[in-house]
């Protein structure tokens, strides 16, 4: 059965999940304001992807486990492609898999449940159905999602920020107690597995008064010749003294277009972090904010974005000071090659309450060819003049000269590539954990095959 975009649909999804009327009538009210809204006419073209060909949700094929022996076959093996071996299950704090529309595995290990966090997915946190029988008798899980559920990022914020609102299925629900620090990344893999897909993941992070926590999402599909949509929705609140770092390695297949909304808001003393990584996807557009709310908060943007033949890659990032004696930083790399194209689409805003405030913009671009393309469409908007915005900007090409000395050193054509893409992304890369900074330069790697000639 193939579920369409309409309201049937979505009362569906919701029957199935067991939710609360509450969830129900947000769902509705995100689909008519969706329906009424018209298309974005800026960014990239998006001209290709059809809602008609589009199914919105996709039927659990396993209830979701918590044992790595219950997994079914062709969920391990998709394991293995995305090269997650059993062993590394025991040094994650925690992992949560989607597979198209469901979640088919998840683990908190128990360390962290003993301390009151709270990792699971986002549908059994709206229906009180996780795991944890102590946790869901500590906390109101309900007053929390009613708290912050759609209130950093509303549905009324951007077409696609509707749709993800009225037909979300999966995604992460986090809640980090107060003074807790997560030491160890939680990790979250979202693939897909069906042609015709639309993926709406949702995820929520709240890390209370004095916590920390990391969060690294994966992203990966299968190639089709026909279009696939995923749609995500990402809201982090970072309470006083809080500090959340929430990483992303997207390697989607060409044929995805990954239209995705990340927002955070940092009250007084917080930190949040984005760590951007794209390389695949036919279209992505994202563009990770932090809303500076609090004094003397602070927010970072680093991300690395690599566009080659038929794609478009326009991502960037938003910061938005309200409180005093905010920072932000904003680093970006962009590389395009074989006539791809990249775009950095930024907006700073210092608001006039945000006196003594400062913020700083990097963004370089590396293009390998004269069919390729990078744009910047830079904002900075400072409303007072206690405070300053800083913006550089870069555009290189590859060295012809690099190359041959590189050559000359006995490496082949990739191999002196990948080393100088390596080089050029090294100051993301090393923020990464140790292997996730392996994994991205393994997918640099086998992306430079063949990239010129």
């Amino acid at each position: 059965m193939k579920y369409g975009l309409n309201e049937h649909t979505v009362r569906e999804i919701s029957k199935l999940k067991n939710e609360p009327e509450w969830m129900l009538k947000t769902r509705l009210a995100a689909l008519k304001h969706y329906l009424e809204r018209s298309m974005p006419n800026w960014g990239a073209n998006l001209g290709d992807l059809k809602e008609e060909e589009i199914n919105f949700f996709e039927p659990p094929i396993t209830s979701k486990t918590d044992k790595w022996e219950n997994i079914p076959g062709e969920v391990k093996a998709t394991y293995e492609k995305l090269k997650i071996p059993e062993a590394e299950q025991k040094f994650l704090a925690g992992v949560e898999t989607q597979f198209d529309s469901n979640v088919v595995y998840g683990r908190l290990k128990e360390k962290w449940e003993s301390k009151g966090v709270i990792f699971t997915n986002m549908e059994a946190a709206v229906s009180g159905s996780f795991t944890s029988y102590i946790l869901r008798n500590t906390y109101n899980i309900e007053q929390l999602l009613k708290r912050w559920f759609g209130k950093v990022i509303p549905f009324s914020d951007n077409k696609y920020a509707a749709l993800n609102t009225a037909f979300w299925s999966g995604g992460s629900f986090v809640y980090v107690p107060k003074g807790v620090k997560v030491e160890i990344p939680l990790q979250a893999y979202f693939y897909i597995q069906s042609p015709n897909l639309g993926q709406f993941e949702r995820t929520l992070i709240i890390a209370d008064e004095g916590a920390e926590v990391q969060y690294v999402e994966g992203c990966s599909a299968p190639q089709y010749r026909s279009n696939t949509l995923h749609s995500g929705v990402i809201e982090l609140i970072a309470l006083p003294g809080a500090r959340i770092r929430y990483t992303t390695i997207q390697n989607w297949s060409k044929n995805v277009y990954n239209l995705v909304t990340q927002r955070g808001l940092a009250h007084e003393d917080s930190v949040i972090e984005w760590v951007d990584c794209n390389i695949g996807s036919k279209v992505t557009m994202k563009y990770p904010c932090v809303i500076l709310k609090g004094d003397r908060s602070k927010g970072q943007v680093l991300s690395v974005s690599i566009a080659d033949k038929g794609q478009h890659i326009d991502s960037g990032a938003k910061m938005i000071h309200v409180g005093k004696n905010t920072s932000s930083i904003i680093r970006t790399k962009s590389i395009c090659k074989n006539g791809g194209r990249v775009s950095y689409r930024g907006k700073v805003q210092v608001t006039k309450e945000a006196k003594n405030s400062k913020s700083k913009v990097n963004c370089d671009s590396l293009i390998f060819d004269s069919e390729s393309q990078t744009d910047t469409y830079p904002l900075n908007l400072l409303e007072n003049s206690e405070s300053r915005i800083e913006h550089e900007a870069s555009v290189s090409k590859i060295s012809d000269s690099q190359l041959f000395y590189l050559k000359a050193k006995g490496l082949s054509e990739d191999e002196a590539l990948g080393l100088i893409v390596s080089g050029f992304i090294e100051p993301i890369a090393k923020e990464l954990p140790l292997e996730y900074a392996m994994e991205l330069n393994q997918l640099i790697q086998m992306d430079m095959v063949g990239s010129v000639g």
